[in-house]
């Protein structure tokens, strides 16, 4: 008897229907012989109907109360899959997050998870019952108020019950069949992956890849937790995310699994991009900026610096962040402006990230050859470039960001010979 710890996201119960689904999947698991516990994401668009609610009550919600409130979601569509689940014959019990021990600091909105003490958990799953718990929240310690994870949240809770029950297998279901070599939404002729690394999970999952959240793979990758990455709407074998020690026990067993060169495409369009204009080219001044922006409590991504002029002795500063967070960093850099010495601003939120990513990089040359040479053929102008060990990311217009990406796909030969199928169409 294996413990197999499954998470379903909003497209996964979106409705009664969608709900009876998930739990025939969960009994007949359980018919199988396994222990089963369950993290449950709010009903289809809940959360973002619930901000909405919210704001016209507020402006500014007290962060507080919109975790109060937000919680609810995942509390209603936990309920109805344990109802849906004594329907069929088997016992469910259905916790919130604080009721299975999920301890988190206490940042509402994108807590993190400090401790997972699932004793309530346990008693449930030794007297033979299913359990449902809620996603995306739990409980801080100190204050005992309720907190929610922020984005991704439901991913991460099933990976920490994963890791703190010892569970065999997280399954991650979602509306599409597995991680793919591209986004099927985007790139139509993407291809599922039979495994991936969690070292090139973790660069697409960072770079817009929607099938895994980042936090819940560095979770993962952590506490040594195995991810299946499947959809809720068909039986076949989705993608499994392995860390280096699982791949290296293939190779030991046989397993003919040369890393491929590239891994997959990611795209990203909620990135915008802050130019800052003649910056005295002396040392010290990027420090004063990304302090500036830092206390902003924007996340910065990519960085270039353009050679000084000489006659000047003035360079530009350009970085990628969050378009939620480019408000925050050009009023911060504004009311600095005169200490630091810069001549002006230029926001652009009209941009996308394409990335390239594949450990096979680190032992073949011509990658970016190949990447760049594929976007010249298609007219595309590269604005911003970053590299790391395994990836490569370029900085393009957001209306050519599709384009580029399909031309990239197959200059790296990753095309399959049918469209992707996506079952609800939100990737969640």
């Amino acid at each position: 008897m294996a413990l197999i710890v499954q998470k379903y996201g909003g497209s996964s119960v979106a409705d009664a229907e969608s709900i009876k689904r998930v739990a025939k999947r969960i009994v007949d698991t359980r018919r199988g012989g396994h222990d089963v516990v369950v993290a449950v994401s709010a009903m289809g668009d809940t959360t973002d109907e619930l901000l909405d609610l919210a704001a016209q009550v507020a402006p500014i919600p007290a962060p507080r109360e919109l975790d109060l409130l937000l919680s609810s979601g995942e509390r209603i569509s936990m309920a109805l899959l344990a109802m849906a689940i004594h329907s069929m014959g088997f016992e469910a019990r259905s916790f919130t997050g604080s009721q299975a021990g999920m301890m988190t600091d206490g940042t509402h909105g994108a807590a993190r998870i400090v401790d997972v003490e699932p004793s309530r958990v346990r008693e449930a799953l030794d007297e033979g019952a299913i359990v449902i718990v809620a996603g995306f929240q739990g409980i801080n310690r100190d204050s005992q108020d309720i907190t929610t994870l922020g984005r991704g949240g439901s991913d991460t809770t099933a990976v920490a019950l994963a890791a703190a029950l010892g569970a065999d297998v997280c399954e991650i279901y979602s509306d599409v069949d597995g991680v793919f070599t591209a986004d099927p939404r985007v790139v139509p002729r993407a291809r599922k992956l039979s495994h991936v690394s969690s070292e090139e999970m973790l660069e697409l999952a960072a770079n817009g890849a929607k099938v895994l959240y980042i936090r819940a793979v560095e979770y993962a990758r952590r506490h040594g937790v195995r991810i299946h990455a499947r959809s809720t709407f068909s039986s076949s074998e989705g993608t499994w995310v392995l860390g280096g020690a699982r791949l290296a026990e293939l190779a030991a067993e046989g397993d003919q699994m040369e890393e491929p060169i590239v891994a997959g495409v990611a795209t990203d369009l909620s990135q915008a991009k802050i130019t800052i204009i003649g910056v005295p080219d002396i040392p010290g001044k990027a420090a004063e900026i990304f302090k500036i922006v830092a206390k902003s409590g924007a996340n910065v991504d990519m960085i270039v610096q353009n050679v000084s002029a000489a006659a000047t002795g003035r360079t530009d500063i350009s970085f990628t962040l969050p378009k939620t967070d480019a408000a925050a960093a050009l009023r911060a850099l504004a009311a600095e402006q005169a200490d630091v010495g810069f001549e002006s601003l230029v926001h652009d939120d009209q941009i996308g990230k394409l990335s390239v990513v594949g450990a096979g990089m680190r032992s073949h040359s011509g990658v970016s050859a190949t990447l760049f040479e594929a976007l010249s053929a298609a007219g595309v102008n590269i604005e911003m470039i970053s590299t790391s060990e395994i990836r490569i990311s370029v900085v393009v217009r957001g209306d050519e960001l599709v384009e580029a990406a399909r031309v990239v796909h197959t200059a790296y030969g990753l095309d399959g010979g049918d469209d992707a199928t996506v079952y609800a169409g939100s990737g969640r």
